[in-house]
């Protein structure tokens, strides 16, 4: 018809164009070439017709799946009320079932006398609030976070370039056992961690002046699926308590069941001073909130606290995803399926080589692809140790996924590592479909590369 524009053919012209406008950064695109069209429960229909199981779920967002019927009827009540869609600031009917909602999941320790405070809509401006708050509050600059932790995007609120140069960040050792910093792993390697980061929080009474806080992820997602060891964090929590230290949670990744407790500070079971939310809690719309104990909150009123922290329509689907969550224990059901998961993964790891470690705690779970034999043409990193990551494979074995119908996505810090974040209302029969394709692609892989070594 004359005058009407051309439409793009659905699954080619798309991906295509967008490739094209988009900046270098958005690679997610690019690996996953798809048109999502129709979503439900772990499901996507692309334009084309095809469907897949997504195991990225919005990058951890979406805790029940896509389009979810509790989170749909909370949005469309919200739609048809007539209520304001965005109040920046304003206290409103929604606003406080939500924070009724959210402190019956908290732990009690913080529960009882907390703030909950609106940031931005994305999990950065929760961090960046979180470390203003407790520089305020303490009256210091310096920050300690660890290595391989992400608190955002890349240049985040802990290194962004033009950032407050005032601000001092020491990054410490983050335990663990497959790349043990200290190369020793297991309680040893927790144990060397957590004597370095006694020594960077000072001594009590020493002088030394001490940082305004320290944050950490109790399971680091994009820095690989790395979990904190439990007894590890019971020990920097007592670090800092004895030192008047603010310790901050990121649960802006585990939060909301995914780690197989409603909050993943609670397989450890310490009160943090303050907690970072964000994608999960809101339901799969853009929401940020920390909560803190009530005594750090000192500053005054009218301080800058962003604009868009007042979205209705997540907080409407926050809280009915809080609710579910908590009425039908998908925690506990993330706990029970995420352990069936990982023991079939790592049987992987037994059978082929290029497989070097499976982890996680839940339904958060990562698989990292290694060259055995060291790099190509390198000296055989294999017989000095644990072999080199290889982002090759893994970038592979997340191809011959997508050709299987199953969507992966890979850690942004660790890009050898694959990441598997079903939603936590995944059925079993589903969770056996995603085992059948995910094993399917490493052998093809693990087949691929035997092919191709002289």
């Amino acid at each position: 018809m004359p005058g009407t524009p051309a439409r793009a053919r659905p699954g080619r012209d798309l991906p295509r164009g967008r490739s094209a406008r988009e900046p270098a950064a958005r690679g997610r695109a690019r690996a996953l070439p798809i048109v999502p069209v129709r979503a439900r429960g772990l499901t996507i229909e692309g334009a084309d017709g095809r469907r897949y199981l997504d195991c990225v779920s919005g990058a951890g967002t979406l805790a029940l799946g896509h389009n979810h019927p509790v989170v749909l009827e909370a949005v469309r009540e919200v739609l048809d009320s007539g209520a304001p869609l965005h109040v920046a600031g304003l206290a409103t009917p929604l606003e406080e079932a939500f924070v009724t909602e959210l402190l019956h999941t908290l732990p009690p320790g913080l529960a009882g006398h907390a703030r909950v405070r609106f940031c931005g809509p994305a999990g950065p401006d929760a961090v960046a609030a979180a470390l203003a708050l407790v520089r305020v509050a303490t009256g210091r600059t310096g920050v300690l976070a660890f290595t391989g932790a992400r608190h955002g995007t890349t240049a985040g609120p802990l290194e962004a370039p033009g950032g407050d140069p005032d601000v001092r960040v020491t990054r410490l050792p983050y335990p663990q056992d497959y790349r043990c910093p200290f190369g020793v792993g297991g309680e040893r390697g927790a144990e060397l961690a957590a004597h370095l980061a006694e020594s960077a929080l000072g001594a009590p009474g020493s002088g030394a002046r001490p940082p305004a806080g320290l944050i950490l992820e109790p399971v680091q997602g994009e820095g690989g699926v790395i979990p904190a060891p439990d007894a590890w964090t019971r020990r920097v929590r007592r670090l800092t308590a004895d030192r008047s230290i603010p310790l901050i949670a990121d649960e802006t990744e585990t939060g909301v069941g995914r780690t197989g407790a409603f909050w993943a500070v609670g397989h450890s079971g310490i009160t943090p001073d303050v907690m970072v939310l964000s994608q999960a809690v809101g339901g799969g719309l853009p929401l940020a909130v920390i909560v803190h104990r009530d005594d750090l909150d000192v500053r005054e009123p009218g301080a800058p606290a962003g604009t868009f922290r007042g979205n209705q329509l997540a907080m409407a689907a926050g809280r009915a995803t809080l609710a579910h969550v908590r009425a039908h224990g998908l925690a506990g059901r993330a706990a029970t399926l995420g352990d069936r998961l990982l023991r079939r993964l790592r049987g992987l790891a037994d059978d082929f080589p290029c497989v070097g470690d499976v982890r996680g705690r839940g339904l958060m779970i990562g698989v990292e692809m290694v060259h055995p034999e060291g790099m190509p043409g390198g000296r055989g990193a294999a017989a000095r140790g644990t072999p080199p990551a290889s982002p090759e494979l893994a970038a592979a074995v997340r191809r011959e996924c997508l050709s299987r119908g199953l969507l992966v996505e890979l850690a942004a810090r660790r890009p050898g590592v694959v990441r598997l974040l079903p939603p936590l209302t995944v059925t079993d029969e589903q969770a056996a479909a995603v085992l059948d394709r995910f094993s399917d692609a490493v052998h093809a892989v693990a087949r691929t590369r035997a092919k191709e070594r002289p």
